[in-house]
């Protein structure tokens, strides 16, 4: 078998060549396929063709493809073995395809030879474009670097095949960037092309890379990327200070550690490169003043260390200098890099208030000194030029109970009260100096009065004793050891004589002594103590110190007889207590208390019956609550309401019934029997009569009840001067109604008037 097919374009592969088939003895004869990639024609691209030793051209071979693509991309033509690409390929997509072909008896389907295998190669044309992957690029360079100094290194892939042609094959070049950067046209690095660039003419710039195919020949594909190149800072910049001197002003009076003033050394620099110190490199010989810097700013901060005077030293010449922190040696030439300034400060006046000298005043008195006894002196001073004279006060906040006085003038101080060492040993008291010209202005001081002790106090009892004597208590047995405390000063090296007083000097019962060392023992004189004879025995004992004049004080003992068991431990003390008669149990005597609760409970319970049956009988002041509701305006049972509303007539009617002697409180007549003077009446007057009436014949009723009670009464007005058409304030029938007054009520009424004033009588109505 042979195969005829489309040129290698490489070289051929000697594994496929005819000797190596020669050697293994086989039948087919071919060589390597290549097949153009992207091919664009109409018909079908001719691979190459099969053809068997055994095809005498009779028509009885048939040649059958199998294998990658067979019959989907490559078809076979069964008599001639022509091979054809039906599809268009892309090598990027797959470079090669594997095959197999064999030749069969076309009648009986046998082989006539063995299948072979054989390669189908697409071959590469130029049809991709360089690609960029990781654009754009950003990169960073420091300022000042030399010539050549490497940038950065960007990079162009090509997906055609790079060992065919030159389709892959990528050059670099720098369309924007001259002339301050370059590339390397085989490696894509880019590299300074200017010395010294700097950072602070210019920090960025923006550098357009091309990437060409066909080693950049005309007809090549290419891409372009972007790379910003952004210089980092150096510090090649000292600071520089925009004057020579500045000045500022400040009051005397502004406190410690206040900030003066702020200045600041300009660096073109940035970040750390722009860090710097700044130090007070002369006119600060006292130490008043102090500079730091800020750290977010890099401002030089001018702040007070001692308190200013203007009287003392009215200004300040410093000279500050500000020094970079991070010096890179590589730029010293560009040095030197700190730089100095003259900074002149100006102390202004203040009216300051007075001081004391000294601050505090330590003075001593005794607690024994009498009222008006001069203790101290304290003393203040303006220090303001004009020098004003000065008045001394005390703060009574701090003296409350005005134990000393201060002279206005001379500021001596004396006690004004009677002092006591051992209520207050330390007065803290404080001294106000003030000014005469200007009030405003007080200064304070501090006077420490320490009072001295005397002996005026007589020692005492450490504690309060309990004293306890067992009546099997033997002669001359301790029954006691007391000590003894002082008030006064020395508090712990205090010397106290201890005896009987004189009255108890010679007692039968007890005796003291006295241990040398601030205490004393209490010893028995006797045996046979009885709680029944004396359970208390109270005993004198005399202090005294070793004070001078040396002082003393009685202080009483008392001892308290007890029944002490035999390890001598008390078990009943003091007086005996009631002992019942003899015979009487204790069953007995439980017995008599109970018939006395007994009695005790059965009064009670008489009393309180007997107080409930008065209760029981007094009911004059129970209340009876009846919850019936009225019948509203329905309900006319209680009331006559044609009545109410004929107020006129049903005065007309009963004002004859009151009696003679009552007289109206009110100015008009009650007497009146006419209907037309009583409507001249207003309507709130003759409802005041109709009560009025209503009252004296309430009074005067024998019926009514003895107490005050509630009368209610309706009352509308007298209304128009035509009176009510209403019938139900008609009291009589119909047939007894007038309408002669229809002619006297006017124009709107004459109509009705001569319908029914002209027919009475006439019994229409009747």
């Amino acid at each position: 078998l042979s195969a005829d097919g489309a040129p290698d374009r490489t070289h051929h592969d000697p594994k496929h060549s005819w000797d190596a088939l020669q050697r293994q003895k086989r039948n087919w004869v071919w060589n390597q396929f290549f097949v153009l990639e992207e091919y664009t024609g109409t018909d079908p691209l001719y691979v190459g063709k099969l053809h068997s030793d055994v095809d005498k051209a009779d028509g009885n071979v048939r040649y059958v493809l199998t294998g990658d693509g067979a019959s989907s991309i490559f078809t076979i033509d069964e008599k001639t073995g022509d091979i054809h690409a039906t599809k268009r390929l892309d090598r990027e997509e797959q470079g090669y395809y594997t095959l197999r072909a064999q030749a069969v008896d076309r009648e009986t389907n046998a082989p006539m030879e063995d299948e072979s295998e054989f390669i189908v190669k697409v071959q590469d044309i130029n049809d991709n474009e360089p690609k960029f992957l990781d654009g754009p690029y950003t990169a960073g360079v420091p300022e000042m670097s030399p010539l050549g100094t490497m940038v950065v290194q960007v990079t162009a892939t090509d997906a055609d095949d790079p060992t065919y042609g030159n389709s892959a094959r990528v050059v670099y070049s720098i369309i924007h960037g001259h002339p301050y950067f370059s590339v390397e046209p085989k490696t894509g690095i880019i590299r300074t092309a200017l010395p010294n660039m700097d950072r602070e003419m210019r920090d960025q710039y923006v550098v357009t890379i091309q990437a060409k195919d066909m080693v950049g020949q005309m007809g090549g594909l290419s891409a372009t990327t972007s790379v910003t190149v952004t210089l980092t800072d150096v510090n090649d910049n000292p600071p520089r200070f925009s004057r020579k001197s500045y000045q500022y002003s400040v009051l005397e009076s502004v406190p410690v550690p206040s900030v003066v003033a702020k200045l600041k050394a300009a660096d073109a620099d940035i970040d750390s490169n722009a860090e710097m110190d700044y130090y007070i490199i002369d006119g600060n010989a006292p130490g008043v003043f102090n500079i730091t810097t800020d750290e977010e700013t890099q401002e030089g901060v001018i702040f007070l260390q001692r308190p200013l005077d203007y009287e003392t030293k009215s200004s300040f010449s410093l000279k500050i200098e500000a020094t970079n922190r991070n010096v890179d040696p590589q730029f010293l030439t560009f040095g030197p890099f700190s730089d100095t300034a003259a900074v002149k400060v100006i102390v202004e006046d203040v009216n300051e208030p007075p001081v004391f000298s000294p601050l505090i005043s330590r003075m001593v008195v005794s607690e024994a000194a009498r009222v008006g006894t001069v203790i101290g002196t304290v003393s203040a001073r303006d220090p303001d030029s004009s020098s004003s004279a000065i008045r001394y006060s005390i703060d009574r906040n701090t003296d409350l109970e005005r134990f000393f006085n201060v002279d206005a003038l001379t500021g001596v101080i004396s006690t004004a009260k009677a002092l006591d060492r051992e209520l207050n040993s330390v007065h803290n008291i404080t001294i106000f100096a003030t000014e005469n010209q200007d009030p405003s202005q007080v200064g304070r001081g501090i006077a420490l009065i320490t009072v001295m002790d005397i002996n005026d106090n007589a020692p005492v009892f450490a504690i309060e004793y309990e004293t306890l004597l067992c009546e099997n208590a033997a002669p001359g047995q301790v029954i006691q050891t007391i000590s003894a405390v002082d008030k006064d000063e020395p508090l712990s090296s205090h010397r106290f004589y201890f005896s009987l007083a004189f009255s108890a000097a010679n007692n039968d019962n007890f005796t003291l002594r006295d241990n040398k060392d601030n205490t004393a023992s209490v010893l028995t004189k006797r045996a046979g103590f009885r709680r029944q004879e004396q359970s208390l025995y109270l005993l004198p004992v005399l202090i005294e110190d070793s004070g001078s004049p040396a002082l003393s004080s009685t202080n009483t003992l008392s001892v308290r007889v007890c029944d002490c068991g035999m390890n001598g431990v008390p078990q009943a003390c003091g007086a005996v207590a009631f002992s019942l008669p003899a015979g009487l149990s204790t069953g007995a005597l439980l017995a008599i208390l109970g018939c006395i609760i007994t009695l005790l409970g059965k009064t009670l319970i008489l009393i309180n019956t007997a107080d409930l049956k008065d209760y029981n009988r007094d009911v004059r002041e129970n209340i009876v609550r009846y919850d019936d509701e009225g019948g509203g305006e329905e309900d006319t049972e209680a009331f006559d309401m044609v009545t109410l509303r004929n107020l006129n007539i049903i005065h007309d009617s009963k004002v004859q019934d009151v009696s003679p002697e009552s007289v109206s409180v009110y100015p008009y007549s009650a007497s009146a029997t006419s209907r037309t003077s009583y409507k001249t009446l207003p309507d709130n007057i003759v409802f005041q009569e109709f009560i009025w009436d209503r009252l004296k014949l309430t009074d005067m009723d024998p019926s009514a009840p003895p107490y005050d009670s509630l009368q209610m009464y309706v009352f509308e007005g007298n209304g128009s001067v035509a009176d009510s058409l209403s019938t139900l304030e008609s009291p009589s029938s119909v047939s007894e109604q007038s309408y002669e007054d229809l002619s006297n009520w006017g124009p709107r009424f004459k109509k009705l008037a001569d319908l029914y004033g002209n027919l009475e009588g006439s019994g229409i109505f009747s």
